[in-house]
């Protein structure tokens, strides 16, 4: 759909006589590419879960914080979900170099395939025309419990650790997002959510 969208836009800027930069311009926003990469500082109830692996390398003590919040009908998270931006318009292959300004990135977060909590970026991220990656970190804060009452105590740790433990990977996670990116032209916004996972790069 968006690359449908890119094209109508391309037609009528030809059809309008606007110049080939404008042209450059649409093709190398749509060249942009997402991914989701690593998660960082991730806490459950203000416990670590970063250098652990199951649930019984926690602490007795850390056990009891986290159970004790769990009885008490809450059990919060919060970490850091980098995006990676990557940007391949470095004038190579027939395209412009071309830097790349977000200066909008509207997201909402589904975590196991339930959706969860929404948000935006808190000030604008540049993409250099590189070729290489630009993280654009995600702050989340979301109360496991507000979204799955229906598992146990032990099933929402190993959860947990899935995403944000030692041998974690963002299987469980998918970010969609509607970017609004800076042009010559003035702001443009894509005209679809991307779902943006761990496994591939999605434009």
């Amino acid at each position: 759909m968006k690359r449908s969208y890119l094209l109508l836009v391309l037609i009528s800027f030809a059809l309008s006589g606007i110049s080939c930069s404008v042209y450059e311009t649409i093709v190398n926003i749509s060249r942009l590419k997402f991914k989701l990469g690593d998660v960082n500082n991730f806490l459950i109830s203000g416990v670590s879960v970063s250098n652990k692996s199951r649930v019984q390398d926690f602490s007795a003590v850390e056990i009891l914080k986290i159970s004790s919040a769990f009885a008490e009908g809450k059990l919060p998270v919060s970490f850091t979900l980098n995006v990676e931006a990557k940007n391949p318009n470095d004038g190579t292959g027939g395209y412009a170099r071309t830097n790349a300004t977000i200066e909008s990135f509207p997201w909402r977060l589904e975590i196991d395939d339930k959706e969860t909590i929404s948000g935006n970026i808190g000030s604008a991220v540049t993409v250099p025309g590189t070729g290489e990656i630009t993280a654009i970190p995600i702050t989340i804060n979301v109360d496991l419990l507000d979204f799955f009452k229906d598992r146990g105590y032990e099933s929402l740790i190993n959860l947990a650790l899935s995403i944000g433990g030692y041998n974690s990977s963002g299987a469980k996670l998918a970010l969609f997002a509607r970017p609004t990116v800076k042009t010559t032209l003035g702001n443009i916004t894509y005209p679809n959510e991307l779902k943006i996972v761990s496994f591939d790069f999605t434009n």
